[in-house]
């Protein structure tokens, strides 16, 4: 955006709000307008489309009293009656001025356009455009996360998704507005004084919506899926529920640009015997009261791989936990992380009448103190 359209906008016009207008009343202004126009919700309308990005534009000055004042007045200084040249016109006007003032710095062109996001705007359009990132979701099985593999995903497109027309929503059911970016899609954050920066809003992952109920054709992205595939390799121990990022498998750039990531959530089904913690996994082995109190020497299962024999210690108390090396999660330079073995001591459901009489004999020979004299301070 130019200094001539920063200054020649009328930013209150454009929410329809008074010039003397509350935080509220913007905020409330441009969650309508916001509302009415998203492009989700009105696929390939121009006109909303151009309606909402005008909105959005006037929302991120007016909504932060900083960038407020100064736009208040600039147009105060500037905004009235001011006629801009065009170059090479005499006299050249203040587009000139803003133009040329300050040599080699910029001038003040280039002080306010940055400060509203213009110069960035300006050098966007005529430069390389980096592709959109997009995601998708595989679901893995314990083992393939464990050792690691390689998946086809079909890739999510720039095309709305046919059964519910973008909204990411499923039929029936509306998305609603992002509270955290009031639909822009976009939260800024204050780098001292009128400066900000600008990054996708986390919450509703730059889109302005937030989908409750997800579409089931799209998941709730909103978009087609295309038929293209990419073959995506799944790095060995990833977990349920992480995202992994996998550069330049995005859509393709424009003018030259780099092609944008491939985001990729993983969903992983849980093991019926093993579980993960990091790169070791993790086992729960049942073992007799005699094996635990006298020691023995077990075998226990090994994901993928054969059983392996464990030493049970004498006297190993219930939930220790033992480690056998070597039998986790491969790490990323290639060694390997352990098997966590925890010890379960089972009792027995049903007794012998001579099993009773070992025991009893074993109570009373045993000479064991009061393992609950510490409840009662002994």
């Amino acid at each position: 955006m130019s200094t001539k359209d920063w200054i020649d906008k009328d930013y209150y016009k454009v929410l329809g709000v008074d010039k003397k207008a509350s935080a509220d009343d913007i905020k409330k202004a441009f969650r309508k307008i916001a509302r009415e126009n998203h492009p989700d919700q009105n696929p390939g309308d121009k006109k909303a489309e151009a309606r909402f990005k005008e909105a959005s534009e006037a929302n991120s000055v007016l909504s932060d009293p900083d960038k407020r004042k100064e736009y208040d007045e600039a147009r105060s200084l500037f905004g009235s009656g001011v006629r801009f040249g065009r170059p090479g016109q005499s006299g050249g006007g203040f587009e000139d001025l803003f133009r040329n003032a300050g040599g080699d710095q910029g001038g003040l062109g280039d002080l306010f356009g940055n400060l509203f996001g213009g110069g960035q705007r300006r050098a966007s359009n005529r430069g390389p455009r980096r592709g959109a990132d997009i995601e998708g979701q595989v679901n893995l099985t314990f083992e393939q996360a464990v050792e690691g593999t390689t998946v086809a995903m079909r890739t999510v497109s720039d095309q709305p998704c046919k059964a519910c027309r973008g909204t990411g929503a499923k039929a029936g059911t509306l998305p609603k507005v992002c509270v955290s970016c009031e639909g822009t899609g976009m939260k800024s954050s204050a780098a001292g004084g009128v400066f900000a920066m600008s990054e996708p809003c986390p919450d509703c992952r730059g889109r302005g919506l937030i989908v409750e109920d997800a579409c089931p054709e799209c998941d709730g992205s909103g978009r087609g899926k295309s038929n293209s595939t990419v073959n995506v390799r799944i790095p060995a121990g990833v977990t349920d529920g992480q995202r992994i990022r996998i550069k330049g498998k995005g859509a393709a750039g424009q003018n030259g640009g780099a092609a944008g990531d491939l985001y990729v959530d993983v969903k992983v089904a849980p093991h019926k015997l093993f579980g993960q913690q990091g790169h070791n996994l993790t086992l729960n082995v049942p073992v007799t009261f005699a094996e635990a109190s006298l020691g023995a020497e077990i075998r226990i299962p090994t994901l993928g791989g054969p059983s392996v024999k464990l030493r049970i210690p004498a006297n190993t108390p219930n939930g220790r936990t033992l480690r056998v090396r070597g039998k986790g999660v491969r790490r990323k330079d290639g060694t390997m992380g352990d098997l966590l073995v925890t010890v379960q001591v089972q009792v027995p459901e049903h007794l012998s009448d001579a099993a009773k009489e070992a025991l009893q004999e074993y109570a009373a020979k045993s000479g064991q103190e009061d393992p609950r004299a510490a409840l009662f301070g002994g």
